[in-house]
């Protein structure tokens, strides 16, 4: 399991149209992707942290995202976004569940 994520600063209230803008296609997802978790800041709301979950390999990851045009998701938060903090793709190495949670 990979785990792709960036940190971004955003423009001060833009964060409506960040989020709309880059918001995955939840009808049709690109093959392998599994999750994708959005947060805010609650320190600095114009801080955004985004992961997507991807079941696969660093080659099938970066095709599915090819296939779905991932570019143009990115350079279409671009007017919103003041810094990229962040941008990494990291193998999932330790995966804790606790029993019962919900979430």
């Amino acid at each position: 399991m990979i785990c792709a994520h960036a940190v971004r600063r955003l423009k001060p209230g833009t964060f409506e149209q960040f989020a709309q803008a880059f918001m995955p296609d939840t009808s049709n997802p690109p093959p392998g992707w599994v999750r994708f978790v959005m947060l805010r800041g609650s320190a600095n709301e114009n801080e955004v942290v985004t992961f997507g979950f991807f079941d696969g390999t660093m080659d099938q990851m970066q095709a599915s995202q090819d296939a779905a045009d991932y570019s143009d998701r990115v350079n279409a938060v671009a007017p919103y976004v003041d810094e990229v903090v962040t941008n990494g793709v990291y193998n999932i190495v330790m995966d804790l569940k606790v029993e019962g949670a919900t979430a």
